[in-house]
C-alpha cells in the first residue's frame, strides 16, 4: 500500500468513528433525555469502548453542542465575508440568514438535519445544556464584536458600539430560539422565517416612540354652577 495514502485513510476512519459517536449521542439525547443518557450507552451504540468516546469528546456536553458549534463558526465566517459597505446590524442580519440558507448541506455531512434541529430544541429545554450554550454564545459574541470592530476600523476596547450592536443582535437571536423551540414546526425554514421576522422588528423596537400608546384622556371641562 502506498504509504502516502495511509494518513488519509486513517483520518477518514477517525472521522467516521467521530461522526458515528456524535449521531448516536444525539439520537439518544433526543429520544431518552440528556441527563438519562450515559457515555457507556453512546459507546455501546457504536460498538466501541468508553475510552474511544473520550478520544473524540471531552464529555456528553461537548458531543451535544458539537454541531451547534459548527453552525456558529459558519455564521462568524459568513459575517467576515459580508461586503465592507454594509452597516453592522445589516451585515449581522444577512450573515445569519445566509447561514440558515446554506447550513443544511454542511450539517448533513455529519448528522441528519432533522436530528440537529431536534437537538437544537433539546438544548433550549435542558438547563445544563442551555447554560453551557449561553457560555459559548458569550464567547461567539465577543468574536463577532471583534469582527465588527475590524470591519469598521474601530478599537473594540475603546469604542463600545461593536459589543453593544452584537449584544442587541444576540438578544434577538435568543428570543427567536426560545419561541422556535416552544413551537411545533422544527424545520430550518421555520427558524429562518422567525429569525427574519424578529430582525425586521429590531429597528422599530429601538425607535424612540413606538406610536402605540393610547392618547391621554382630557379632563372634562367644568361648567359653572348656577
Amino acid at each position: 500500500m502506498d504509504t502516502a495514502a495511509r494518513p488519509g485513510l486513517r483520518e477518514r476512519k477517525k472521522r467516521r468513528t467521530r461522526d458515528a459517536l456524535l449521531r448516536a449521542a444525539l439520537e439518544l439525547f433526543t429520544s431518552q433525555g440528556y441527563e438519562q443518557t450515559t457515555v457507556d450507552e453512546i459507546a455501546e451504540a457504536v460498538d466501541v469502548s468508553q475510552r474511544t468516546f473520550f478520544r473524540y469528546f471531552a464529555g456528553k456536553e461537548e458531543a451535544a453542542l458539537a454541531v451547534q458549534g459548527m453552525t456558529e463558526a459558519r455564521f462568524v465566517e459568513a459575517l467576515r465575508g459580508r461586503p465592507p459597505g454594509e452597516a453592522p446590524l445589516e451585515a449581522l442580519r444577512r450573515a445569519v440568514l445566509e447561514s440558515w440558507d446554506t447550513i443544511g448541506e454542511a450539517i448533513t455531512q455529519v448528522v441528519p438535519l432533522e436530528l440537529h434541529m431536534r437537538t437544537f430544541q433539546l438544548i433550549e429545554s435542558t438547563p445544563a445544556l442551555l447554560a453551557a450554550h449561553l457560555r459559548r454564545s458569550a464567547e461567539v459574541e465577543e468574536e463577532l464584536a471583534q469582527v465588527i470592530a475590524e470591519r469598521e476600523g474601530l478599537d473594540v476596547d475603546a469604542d463600545p458600539r461593536p459589543r453593544v450592536a452584537v449584544a442587541v443582535f444576540g438578544g434577538v437571536m435568543r428570543v427567536t430560539a426560545r419561541r422556535w423551540g416552544a413551537g411545533e414546526d422544527l424545520s430550518v425554514e421555520a427558524i429562518r422565517e422567525l429569525t427574519a421576522s424578529h430582525l425586521d422588528h429590531l429597528g422599530p423596537a429601538l425607535a424612540g416612540d413606538w406610536g402605540t400608546r393610547p392618547e391621554p384622556r382630557k379632563a372634562a371641562a367644568r361648567t359653572p354652577q348656577g
